[in-house]
């Protein structure tokens, strides 16, 4: 029996189709809709979505500390043009806020997972020289840091998120003047920059 090649297109383009909404159905399943936290801070305010299908413990142990109000208050303590802002742990007064037992290291799994790198505007957690001893401090790049990025030779620093909006808040914040605060012998912002409230949006 001959069937005719019109049918034999549309077949085609039936199973085609078929073949195009799972994968789209796929695609969505393992990309959800990343989480948006905004930041309202004495220079302005900035955006940053997070990745859970990436760093999963790390963005878990990052929303946490929103949802606690842990950044409310807290300072960007460490400021250095051409490098990165980072904040999340201490206080107006410059006195550490207590935080939770450290999250595990996630930096090659992120990008293992197709994460990102530690580009400008990237969002990655700060620690010591222990890879697991990340808590509730972080850093926004603010130029492109390819040696802080994981390694065979190297651990690197988890990046877990980017900002979407107010890069140019970012900006003012790292060309800041910065000397001598509380605790640190430099790159201390010479006017505080503090943390309104961190709030989850989505």
């Amino acid at each position: 029996m001959t069937i005719p090649t019109s049918r034999i297109s549309r077949r085609a383009a039936t199973a085609l189709l078929t073949a195009l909404s799972l994968s789209a159905g796929m695609a969505l399943a393992a990309n959800p809709v990343a989480p948006k936290v905004k930041f309202v801070t004495s220079e302005g305010d900035f955006v940053v979505e997070v990745y859970p299908d990436k760093a999963p413990k790390t963005v878990e142990n990052f929303l946490q500390y929103v949802k606690d109000k842990h950044y409310d208050g807290t300072v960007f303590h460490r400021v250095i043009n051409n490098f990165m802002v980072q904040g999340g742990g201490y206080d107006a007064a410059y006195a550490e806020k207590k935080s939770r037992p450290p999250v595990v290291h996630e930096g090659r799994e992120a990008l293992a997972r197709g994460g990102p790198k530690n580009v400008v505007g990237m969002l990655a957690m700060a620690r010591t020289n222990d890879p697991d001893s990340a808590s509730s401090q972080f850093f926004i790049n603010v130029k492109d840091n390819d040696f802080l990025n994981p390694s065979t030779q190297a651990p690197g620093y988890t990046v877990f998120g980017k900002v979407v909006s107010g890069m140019d808040v970012v900006n003012k914040i790292k060309s800041l003047p910065t000397g001598s605060g509380g605790p640190f012998p430099s790159d201390v912002p010479k006017t505080p920059v503090v943390i309104k409230s961190a709030t989850l949006l989505s």
